[in-house]
């Protein structure tokens, strides 16, 4: 085996700049699927995340019959009395803040330019409430008891051309089916540097929104925030009841869970393509080598040497081919995962519906990645190989001493 190494290592020094370019193919190609699985696995992570944090929270407690879809405000669809189930639902070890919100459909009308939106009441004092109060651009966050002030998201603010201080009128749907509007007091501007997110949602106090909508003394749902994602279950199988429903993030997260999966599987098709690509230039220097190399190839014949071990000479070109591209690809590719990592690339918004992404891809290599698309590239390089190592080995050594083969 060491006589083969030697030899194979041998023949790839003869043209050192063919082999490199080769290696440097394969190596490309990987640095290109190792950055596409970064940005895959840092979008997916954290479009999950942000939906937690902005949107779903790890639970939601709801009435049985309520239409997240229609954002029903009738009253048998709604949680009643839910400041006392907040305080409850907070008192659990595993949770890390309860609150109640209380959705409801409206538009922001400002001269002759309306926005469809999407009106959160929420207590102003929560925790909960963290990802938006830090994201205010311009103006403050809602007061404890402000009746009168809404807080608009930064595109909806350049949109209607609005800014803190400006007074919008506000129209609500309302538990009854009518539709009432206001005018409100812009009291800040926010981004949480989520379009998807911020274009649509404006928040109101709690007490404003049930005032408003005229819902009484009831909410949406219970907003729940975990100390630790793991404790889903427990926390759900003490707060099982019959008169409420306990949705978990994965639920209400499921269209990205969804996506994630189809992603993935076009993913691996996708770098099986490029993979047998950047393989075929493997083998096109292995079959060069072939030719190039017919009489040597018929003189090893003529000493002894079997079709199996003039084959496995060929395999540990391959292989010195393939780890030389891996470690060029790691390297090209770690470069670029750490540029996009910290720097990332600006997109804006991706218009699609159900699904938070950030205004920035970034990337985030995972070890485990790194090590199966190496292994992928090892073995797609390998197989292709089988090609230029059997024509070597089938080589006559008559015809090959004449500089001749046969196919």
């Amino acid at each position: 085996m060491l006589q083969i190494i030697k030899l194979a290592w041998r023949d790839l020094n003869r043209n050192r700049r063919r082999s490199f370019f080769s290696a440097l193919a394969l190596g490309m190609g990987l640095s290109l699927l190792l950055l596409m699985a970064a940005v895959i696995e840092y979008e997916i992570r954290s479009s999950m995340d942000t939906s937690i944090r902005l949107q779903t929270g790890h639970l939601q407690i709801r009435a049985a019959s309520y239409n997240e879809n229609r954002s029903s405000l009738a009253w048998e669809d709604l949680v009643e009395g839910p400041a006392a189930i907040a305080v409850q639902v907070a008192g659990l070890p595993p949770v890390s803040v309860a609150t109640p919100r209380l959705f409801a459909s409206g538009i922001v009308a400002s001269g002759d330019t309306s926005a469809a939106a999407r009106i959160t009441g929420v207590d102003p004092v929560s925790a909960a409430n963290d990802p938006y109060q830090s994201g205010i651009l311009s103006g403050q966050w809602l007061g404890a008891d402000d009746r009168d002030g809404i807080v608009i998201g930064q595109p909806m603010a350049d949109k209607l051309g609005l800014k803190a201080g400006d007074k919008p009128n506000v129209l609500v749907n309302t538990a009854n089916g009518d539709v009432d509007s206001q005018a409100f007091v812009i009291r800040g501007i926010y981004s949480t540097r989520t379009p998807g997110f911020d274009n649509g949602t404006i928040f109101m106090s709690l007490a404003k929104a049930q005032a408003i909508t005229r819902a009484g003394d009831h909410a949406s749902a219970i907003f729940v925030l975990l100390k630790d994602r793991d404790q889903t279950g427990a926390v759900v199988a003490a707060l099982q009841t019959r008169q409420f429903t306990v949705l978990t993030w994965d639920r209400m997260n499921a269209l990205l869970s969804d996506t994630e999966e189809l992603a993935n599987s076009y993913m691996i098709l996708l770098y099986l393509i490029i993979l047998a690509i950047t393989a075929t230039v493997i083998v096109n220097t292995l079959v060069m080598a072939v030719f190039e190399r017919t009489r040597e190839i018929g003189i090893l014949s003529a000493l002894g040497m079997r079709s199996g071990r003039i084959m496995a000479m060929f395999f540990a070109e391959s292989a010195m081919l393939a780890l030389g591209g891996i470690a060029l690809g790691l390297i090209i590719g770690g470069a670029m995962v750490a540029y996009f990592g910290s720097v990332g690339y600006y997109i804006g918004d991706y218009g699609m519906t159900g699904l938070l992404f950030g205004e920035r891809i970034y990337a985030v290599l995972t070890l485990k990645d790194a090590i199966n698309l190496s292994i992928a590239a090892l073995l797609v390089t390998l197989v292709a190989s089988v090609y230029p190592a059997s024509l070597a080995a089938r080589l006559e050594p008559v015809e090959a001493l004449r500089g001749g083969r046969q196919a």
